[in-house]
């Protein structure tokens, strides 16, 4: 098995395909260990997926990746440099729980946060991109989980981010909504922008995904595309095959434990 240490092949942060570079971070709570030496490099243009058991460390990692909390040790660039305003505004974050104003619309919730921009996209295509015009007159609080899930796509996509990261984007979504939500991420990583999810879904991730990296206990223990890691890890395993059986041989936990 392969951990972080050897599956380091970080280019260098000159080289423009790849449009964010994270360099050996670590991260440590109270004196437990979350981050522990993860190296990655994305490339422009690519769907990522960071995979792994409830407390592998995914959220952590991908909280220092956004910016939102600083990282105790390594380096993160962005686009061959360090992080500031410009990465505010060509980051598109959608947080899988994010308190919205009560008393706001969901058409008022997005053009509120349209004013955070500089050169935000029509609400309009917001609202008709994420399926949103039914309910777009509706509160905040009297829409349902799914009906959420979109409106906060919506806002990640909002400032028409080169990159993007989206936590779990198709939770409490049923199966039309979410087949929906997959050809909205599709559509924008064919139009070059970068996505970096995370998902418990694995069909999610092997269906969108370019490259997945595995975390458990803090470490990356496998990386590469979801076909390659099913050649490597189930030569050994009964078929048919598929990320799922790649990540519960590697984790040996169940996906929702």
């Amino acid at each position: 098995m392969q951990t972080s240490d050897t599956l380091d092949n970080t280019p260098s942060m000159s080289d423009p395909s790849i449009i964010i570079d994270v360099q050996n971070i670590k991260k440590k709570y109270n004196g437990h260990t979350a981050v522990s030496g993860i190296s990655l490099a994305i490339a422009q243009g690519s769907c990522f997926g960071l995979l792994g058991p409830n407390g592998a460390g995914k959220t952590t990692t991908v909280e220092m990746m956004e910016n939102i909390i600083d990282q105790d040790s390594g380096k993160i660039f962005y686009k061959g440099g360090p992080r500031n305003k410009t990465f505010n505004q060509e980051v598109g974050i959608q947080f899988q729980h994010t308190e919205l104003l009560a008393f706001l619309t969901v058409e008022e919730t997005l053009k509120t946060f349209a004013a955070f921009y500089d050169t935000p996209l029509p609400v309009e295509d917001m609202i008709a991109l994420c399926m949103l015009e039914n309910i777009k007159t509706s509160l905040n609080n009297k829409i349902s989980g799914g009906q959420r899930q979109r409106l906060l796509l919506s806002l990640a996509l909002l400032n028409d981010p080169d990159l993007i990261f989206l936590d779990e984007p198709s939770t409490g979504l049923d199966p039309q909504a979410r087949k929906h939500i997959w050809e909205i991420i599709r559509d924008m990583n064919q139009k070059g922008k970068t996505i970096i999810l995370t998902t418990h879904y694995m069909e999610e991730a092997e269906t969108l995904c370019d490259t997945v990296a595995i975390m458990d206990k803090g470490r990356i223990i496998a990386q590469g595309s979801p076909q390659s890691l099913i050649d490597t890890h189930c030569q050994d395993m009964d078929g048919p095959w598929n990320l799922e059986s790649v990540f519960l041989k590697l984790t040996g936990k169940r996906l929702r434990d």
